[in-house]
């Protein structure tokens, strides 16, 4: 998620990212309610610095035996207007929070600019020696080997998950587990990684914060 900070710092940095990535560009909205933000909590803290004044007066006003009816009213108001500018707060803080949770993040300037992906650009090229592309026969793409070798359920998947989510099968399934197997077996052994089996199901934040939400 866009941090709320870096936008205030780089309003046409990240402008500029957002329209590279074909988004839609919220920086104005954002700042505007950041803006909006910020002056509720300035009002907030100010009536709450009243109000502890006041707390602190009170007790004062009772041992020299003055009345406190008229202070305690006052600050009886003070706290209906901090428990309503809490509220508009948290409203507006919500309304940034929807708004960045829905906007990507912005690419790095050395990323190529493109309106779709028949725009990127092929970086580099690794083929081992002796091996060629030049074939007497077709070759098939990964969706199409996929299905002629039963190993790939795109149809299936699709009715569980969504468009672009495969159900693997049979040997397909095998792969996938032993590649899973193969990562971490090669990152315990050589890179010092220390291998953690978390729970199934996470709550809410958890999911905020790997940026499975709101997207997912």
């Amino acid at each position: 998620m866009l941090d709320l900070k870096f936008i205030r710092e780089n309003p046409e940095l990240v402008r500029q990212g957002l329209l590279n990535k074909n988004s839609r560009d919220v920086v104005g909205e954002v700042l505007s309610l950041d803006e909006e933000r910020r002056s509720l909590i300035i009002k907030t803290d100010e009536l709450k610095a009243k109000r502890n004044q006041a707390s602190a007066q009170i007790p004062q006003m009772k041992k020299a035996g003055q009345d406190t009816a008229t202070v305690l009213a006052e600050m009886k108001l003070v706290s209906d207007q901090i428990a309503q500018l809490d509220g508009q707060l948290r409203e507006v803080e919500n309304k940034i929070d929807a708004i960045l949770f829905a906007t990507p993040n912005i690419a790095h300037s050395s990323v190529p600019v493109g309106k779709s992906s028949d725009e990127n650009v092929e970086a580099r090229k690794w083929l081992p020696n002796g091996f060629s592309f030049q074939t007497d026969f077709k070759i098939l793409d990964h969706i199409e080997l996929g299905k002629k070798l039963k190993i790939l359920d795109f149809e299936r998947g699709t009715k569980i998950s969504g468009s672009g989510f495969p159900l693997y099968t049979d040997k397909g399934a095998t792969l996938e587990r032993a590649l899973i197997n193969f990562m971490l077996d090669y990152h315990l052994q050589h890179h010092g990684y220390k291998e953690i089996f978390p729970p199934f199901l996470v709550n809410r934040d958890s999911m905020k914060g790997t940026g499975q939400l709101p997207k997912m």
